[in-house]
């Protein structure tokens, strides 16, 4: 049997400029497109996320994007010291993870989250 996952998740951006730095800062790498693009593709670990530049008024995304990175906190240490508020703070779930949730410029809702062993 073929195994299956998700291999990207694309999310709609009012401004990719502020798009493209958000999710660099908080340690995602581009590996096609950028600031001044219309279409970018970004990796964190295995993960990856394209963002669609549409005029979308910002602070209008939807659900919730879950990347599971090696330490949740190392992630919203760098994000508070980039400047930006995360909803959370890293915490142990009862379901067994450790995560943390923050909004991007666009208002999508990322959880960074980390199986507990």
């Amino acid at each position: 049997m073929v195994d299956r996952e998700i291999n990207a998740v694309t999310l709609i951006v009012g401004d990719m400029a502020a798009a493209v730095q958000f999710y660099n800062r908080l340690g995602f790498e581009t590996v096609y497109g950028g600031a001044d693009t219309p279409f970018t593709s970004l990796k964190i670990g295995a993960n990856f996320v394209n963002l669609q530049l549409t005029g979308a008024t910002p602070g209008t995304g939807w659900g919730r994007v879950i990347f599971h990175v090696e330490s949740p906190d190392d992630v919203y240490a760098t994000a508070l010291h980039h400047g930006y508020v995360a909803e959370t703070e890293p915490t142990d779930a009862a379901w067994g993870e450790r995560y943390f949730h923050i909004l991007d410029p666009d208002g999508h809702e990322l959880s960074f989250a980390r199986r507990l062993d």
